[in-house]
């Protein structure tokens, strides 16, 4: 039987990056890959231009965005595989209903492979935040002074702590299932989930006000979508209690930043930001300032073991697909604009 022709629009950077070789090996024994041997990502034009014939396309981290041209020029495609995560950039709204939905393309996202990282960095951040561990460990290298003299390091951790969740995104989901062996009560805000499946997660379904007013602890999980721009502002932001502590890990833009910056200042709540907007911060922004604000570069998405999954997931996915298996990782189409 032929095999299948794929065209491999990745380099091999990210190849190395996301694919153990043994698995980019099982990909190319598999399928017939057409492999991106230039060292630099495709432009769109040259996906146009490369297409046809071919019935996957895999892209991944740099891949340019899928005009019309591309899918006049390849009847035969039948499946996308994002080796990465978000798909916005990839296609269209019109694109989807014009080519996608009729002619039966999926497109696979390893958003859930990313998940696996960003959550374990949230875990972490909601022991290490609140128990000042940045800061404690900066004063000691800064003036070799030992102890913790003026930094308050006695508060209510994760134990026995309400967490409150906004958006049961899939990373949501994941730190949910981490700390199910933890004395938590969790709380999730997200328009989209029901009662009952809020319920199934292990957490109360609650509206964002109440969230805020009632957690210990707050981690972000909100796509970056129109309806969240500016989601968390001010007013959710003083409902927070004494010694609370925020963590963002999901986009800049969710948290109204001047209300932050303004909250933060009062030192009564500790911060901790993967994300800001714009990335990376202004070079004269008051975050730098705030000894109670832990600034990440954007990096609770990195680990090996999330990106091994992101490979060994888009494999599994050509197989799923072509021996007629649901395919993880599918996106839903009817919820695109809900999307990261």
């Amino acid at each position: 039987m032929a095999q299948q022709r794929v065209l491999y629009v990745c380099t091999e950077d990210h190849t190395q990056r996301v694919f153990r070789p043994e698995t980019y090996a099982a990909l190319r024994a598999r399928y017939a890959v057409t492999e991106n041997l230039t060292g630099r990502s495709y432009t769109t034009a040259q996906v146009e231009e490369l297409i046809a014939g071919h019935e996957v396309l895999i892209t991944g981290w740099g891949a340019p965005a899928l005009s019309e041209a591309v899918f006049g020029a390849a009847p035969e495609l039948r499946l996308i595989a994002h080796s990465a995560g978000s798909v916005r950039h990839l296609v269209t709204r019109e694109i989807i209903d014009r080519y996608l939905l009729p002619r039966g393309i999926p497109i696979f996202s390893a958003n859930w492979a990313i998940a696996l990282n960003v959550a374990e960095s949230t875990v972490g951040l909601l022991i290490a935040a609140p128990r000042r561990w940045a800061l404690l460990n900066e004063r000691y290298h800064a003036t070799s002074k030992w102890g913790y003299h003026g930094i308050e390091i006695n508060g209510q951790f994760l134990q026995g702590s309400v967490v409150g969740l906004v958006s049961a995104s899939t990373v949501a989901r994941e730190v949910i299932r981490l700390l199910k062996p933890w004395d938590v009560q969790l709380l999730c805000y997200d328009p989209y989930l029901s009662e009952a499946d809020a319920a199934a997660l292990g957490a109360e379904k609650v509206e964002l006000d109440e969230l805020f007013r009632r957690a210990d602890h707050v981690t972000v999980h909100a796509p970056k979508i129109a309806a969240t721009d500016g989601l968390i502002g001010a007013a959710q932001l003083r409902l927070l209690r004494d010694g609370a502590t925020l963590i963002n890990t999901s986009r800049g833009s969710v948290i109204d930043e001047a209300a932050l910056i303004a909250e933060a200042r009062t030192g009564r709540i500790q911060v901790a930001l993967d994300v800001t907007e714009p990335e990376p911060p202004a070079a004269d922004s008051p975050l730098q300032e705030l000894e109670n604000v832990l600034v990440l570069p954007h990096v609770t998405g990195v680990g090996r073991y999330g990106y091994e999954h992101i490979g060994e997931g888009t494999l599994q996915a050509l197989d799923d697909f072509f021996a007629g298996r649901a395919v993880r990782g599918a996106v839903d189409y009817s919820r695109w604009e809900q999307l990261a």
